[in-house]
């Protein structure tokens, strides 16, 4: 399953210093997960604070 960054993100950058891939990246006010990037490990998810990213 791939990851996706909701409305819900706050942009706190905690899931960006959590990739060890670099698929995150920052566009306008919000992130995005690069899908040719991310491996889906998970981390990310694990690490937001809002919950706002989530399996698509």
């Amino acid at each position: 399953m791939s990851y996706v960054i909701s409305d819900e993100c706050i942009t706190c950058g905690a899931c960006i210093d959590e990739c060890q891939v670099n698929a995150i990246v920052e566009e306008d006010d919000i992130y995005v997960i690069d899908q040719d990037e991310c491996t889906e490990c998970g981390d990310c998810a694990d690490i937001c604070p809002v919950e706002a990213i989530v399996e698509e």
